[in-house]
């Protein structure tokens, strides 16, 4: 079997993409700081943000693909520490890319929906980028220093992503335990994603490994607002929902301001096959597992 090498393992898209990975592939996951075990998955302990320590890993594993998932994909710790986050965000990915170019392998890397300001949605591949926090800015330096390094790789843009691992968490499960305590729960009315499964995002990566070079958008298919996702969501997983409230980004202090409408048109993963199902039926499938 072709050899695969997945970084970022232990992350919620990592655990989603290695799972899936695994049925085709012979499948590497690197981790830093947090220990995972994935059955049918070898995983290694790696720092990419040390060059070095990445080339070695790659003559050592001499993989056949790479999927680049690891990231630090908070928005408020980069707009706080830009400089620690560049460091994984923007020239581990950068080294990535040229150690597959050297290799002349395929290579996706997991880019943002927050790559843009949230102004003219839904965006297309060819839309100007124009991030407003640090992290859709690392994102951006990333896809742009990674294409110039190897212009094959697919550079996929992620949406806001949500279902389970057993390593990480989504965003969804501290809703969950917030409304399951009988606690308020604030969700926004006024930001809009294109938001999909894990599972659906990995079948979308690995989808864009094989057949995309350059920019792809693997969204969902439906947008939505965070409060209005909130309460599909407390619906079809039968969760309290009389504490459940909306209010506006303005309402709340961020480190990192926040776009408005980050909708991505993914018309052109549809075309190649991409089918995220709808949202209802995506949380349906988490029924007993949340």
């Amino acid at each position: 079997m072709k050899k695969l090498l997945v970084t970022g393992a232990s992350g919620f898209l990592g655990w989603n993409l290695c799972q899936l990975a695994k049925q085709g592939w012979d499948v590497y996951g690197t981790y830093f700081s947090k220990s995972v075990e994935i059955s049918g998955v070898t995983l290694v302990k790696a720092d990419i943000r040390n060059f070095q320590e990445t080339k070695r890993l790659f003559s050592k594993i001499e993989p056949t693909a790479v999927i680049h998932t690891a990231a630090q994909s908070s928005p408020n710790f980069c707009q706080t520490h830009p400089d620690e986050s560049y460091q994984i965000n923007v020239t581990a990915s950068c080294d990535l890319a040229g150690l597959c170019a050297d290799s002349a392998i395929p290579c996706a890397f997991t880019s943002t929906d927050l790559v843009f300001d949230g102004l003219n949605p839904p965006y297309r591949e060819t839309d100007t980028v124009c991030p407003v926090n640090q992290y859709g800015e690392q994102k951006v330096m990333a896809e742009q220093g990674m294409l110039e390094r190897y212009p094959r790789v697919a550079v996929c843009r992620m949406p806001l992503m949500f279902g389970i691992a057993e390593s990480a968490t989504s965003f969804i499960q501290p809703f969950i335990k917030t409304l399951r305590e009988g606690q308020e729960l604030n969700l926004f009315t006024d930001e809009f994603r294109t938001p999909t499964s894990g599972k659906t995002a990995a079948s979308g990566l690995l989808l864009a490994l094989r057949s995309v070079e350059g920019l792809i958008h693997l969204g969902g298919k439906e947008r939505i607002s965070r409060y209005e996702f909130g309460r599909l969501m407390a619906d079809v997983l039968e969760l309290p929902q009389e504490k459940l409230k909306s209010c506006r980004q303005k309402d709340v202090p961020m480190a990192a301001p926040r776009s408005a409408d980050v909708s991505l048109d993914s018309s052109k993963a549809f075309a190649l096959g991409y089918q995220p199902l709808s949202l209802r039926k995506e949380l349906e499938a988490l029924r007993g597992k949340v």
